[in-house]
């Protein structure tokens, strides 16, 4: 009974991971921005990730339509050990970690640090 009482970690597809990095830099971003970033559907990515807390709805953007806008929770920093977003690494620290990064990578030092609303 322990062993399945155990909280195990989550396991992230390549589609979730994709979808949490946009969200996490980009927020608050509508699930149509995000998947006009990822190429694909992302509902399904996104409703899994809200179930597990990793997502919050931020409210809705005023364009035609009202679409929910989505960010980053407090069970996220806590599951990848962060204080705040300013702690996520940025493009620069990515490339740092992976030589081969560097190539498919285009870096943009201007704006890096900026959030897109």
């Amino acid at each position: 009974m322990r062993k399945l009482s155990k909280e195990r970690p989550f396991r992230f597809s390549q589609a979730a991971l994709e979808t949490l990095a946009i969200i996490a830099y980009r927020q608050p971003v509508t699930r149509a921005e995000v998947e006009y970033l990822r190429g694909v559907d992302s509902g399904s990515v996104m409703k899994s990730l809200m179930e597990k807390n990793l997502l919050r709805i931020l409210g809705k953007k005023d364009v035609p339509g009202r679409p929910l806008m989505y960010g980053t929770s407090r069970h996220f920093l806590e599951l990848f050990g962060l204080k705040d977003l300013q702690d996520l690494p940025t493009l620069k620290e990515f490339s740092a970690l992976d030589p081969e990064m560097q190539e498919a990578l285009p870096l943009e030092p201007e704006n890096e640090g900026e959030q897109d609303g």
